[in-house]
């Protein structure tokens, strides 16, 4: 199966927890699987409180930190953008063990057969 790599350009929510339950699902089915965010979405992998965390658990579905955590245990490799890191003052220790930093330029290099999709 040929891979998956995501861009998350945006620091929505929402498309973020697409861009994982994509990314899970081909993880889930074989194929090498990366997500990239992208200057401001690199906050989306901070240890945050989730503002919809009650009303997911109401309808049985993983928070933002648990569908991280699935989607790392799928074998999703995180990226996050060096540039990102500096506009948001985050350091790779606030951010999920794994996760990895890097440009657009190395993400492209190494895109391979990958299909890339973007958020």
């Amino acid at each position: 199966m040929r891979g998956l790599t995501v861009l998350v350009a945006t620091a929505d929510p929402v498309r973020f927890r697409a861009a994982l339950s994509t990314a899970a699902a081909t993880a889930a089915l074989g194929g090498r699987t990366r997500v990239f965010l992208h200057e401001d979405a690199v906050v989306l992998l901070q240890a945050s409180a989730d503002p919809d965390a009650a009303r997911l658990a109401a309808a049985g579905l993983p928070d933002r930190a648990d569908l991280i955590a699935i989607a790392r245990e799928s074998g999703v490799e995180l990226l996050v953008c060096q540039s990102g890191l500096a506009l948001t003052g985050l350091s790779m220790a606030e951010l999920p063990a794994g996760t990895a930093a890097g440009g657009l330029v190395s993400l492209l290099a190494t895109l391979g057969e990958d299909r890339l999709l973007a958020f």
